[in-house]
């Protein structure tokens, strides 16, 4: 059988485009060298993401440029944009009828096109058999984009990217150096033996969701959620560790906001208000894979980690909300509280205690 370019690029190297906006791209520019009349291509997949429901990408032939619209599950965080983004892009940019076709499967990647004027029934054979030799590799960027965004939502950004660069197993890590931010919710246990799951449940989604939240919004990423309680970092890739130990402070600072909206409105509805605490610490930790022979975890250890824990649980009787070890402070020029030299259960050494300074969440709802 006698393949176009296209097709054959199709077959021969589609599969190893590092993504679905460049696999478009390349197919419309070589549809275009083979005597196709193409004005602009959309593609339209599912992805298996938290929040985004589909990717439309919309390639146009006169630039070469690819724009791209997320279209959001029901409750994400921005409203869900109609379904037909592709087509509509496609009218907008020539008056010719599009021409789609589903790819691989009833439920599959939709791949659309339209001319500067009508196509022809041989052009549209040729758009067809396009959709036809696409189904491949499309399904291998599917696996693939299915796998990245697996190991993101359950991992985090650095660390998927970290454990798909390497091989799996337990003893590759490296050590780094990070800003550090530890966080619990108090008075979970209690809260959880007198309410409905289903109400448990929802507590510590607007729980996770101000404080992973705040956490991504300046740089950081989360490690952990260990029960009610968060692990993050906020890794020093400067030559100075300030700006990892700022963006930790100001997250810190930005969970007591958010979590201080949402108690008004727990308030509103009758609802105790939550509080919790959080623990700040700059220092190294082994960063990689732990766990049994055939059962990994990507995680952080070591005494930063463990003293990053501890100064956490310093908080409630110290009546604050936000603490910061010593090593932290120092790197740091934002106004900070000094609260003295404390121990730390378990620390040998004592540690100098900072904290956020006023307004702080009021004792009486530290538990």
């Amino acid at each position: 059988m006698q393949l176009t370019p296209s097709l054959a690029w199709l077959v021969d190297a589609a599969s190893d485009c590092p993504g679905a906006d460049r696999l478009l791209a390349e197919l419309g520019a070589r549809l275009v060298a083979d005597g196709v009349p193409l004005a602009a291509g959309a593609l339209t997949l599912e992805v298996p993401h938290p929040l985004i429901a589909k990717r439309t990408w919309l390639w146009r032939a006169d630039n070469g440029q690819v724009i791209e619209a997320l279209g959001f599950v029901p409750g994400g965080l921005a409203p869900d944009p109609p379904s037909d983004a592709g087509r509509r892009w496609l009218r907008d940019i020539a008056r010719g009828e599009a021409h789609e076709d589903i790819v691989g499967r009833p439920d599959g990647p939709l791949l659309g096109w339209i001319g500067p004027r009508p196509f022809r029934a041989g052009e549209i054979e040729q758009l067809r058999q396009a959709a036809r030799f696409a189904a491949t590799p499309l399904a291998v960027l599917a696996a693939r984009a299915t796998l990245r965004a697996t190991l993101d939502a359950y991992l985090g950004k650095r660390s998927a990217e970290r454990v798909l660069a390497a091989p799996l197993r337990r003893d590759l890590g490296e050590t780094i150096q990070a800003a550090l931010l530890y966080a619990d919710l108090r008075n979970f246990t209690a809260l959880s033996e007198t309410t409905p799951p289903a109400d448990v449940i929802a507590v510590l989604d607007a729980w996770f969701d101000r404080i992973a939240g705040a956490v991504h919004a300046f740089g950081g990423e989360v490690l952990k959620f260990i029960g009610d309680g968060v692990l993050a970092i906020f890794p020093v890739v400067e030559a100075s560790p300030r700006h990892a130990c700022d963006a930790a402070l100001s997250a810190a600072g930005a969970a007591e906001a958010g979590m201080a909206y949402l108690n008004k409105e727990r308030r509103a509805q009758a609802l105790p208000p939550l509080s919790f605490g959080v623990g700040l610490h700059l220092g190294e930790m082994l960063w990689g894979n732990i766990g049994a022979a055939n059962r990994l975890d990507f995680t952080a250890i070591g005494p930063a980690v463990n003293l990053a824990s501890r100064l956490e649980g310093l908080c409630k009787p110290l009546g604050r909300t936000v603490l910061v070890s010593g090593a932290l402070a120092a790197e740091t020029d934002m106004p900070l509280v000094a609260l003295g030299s404390h121990s730390l259960r378990g620390i040998a050494t004592p540690c100098e205690v900072f904290t956020l300074p006023e307004p702080q969440a009021p004792i009486s709802q530290m538990g």
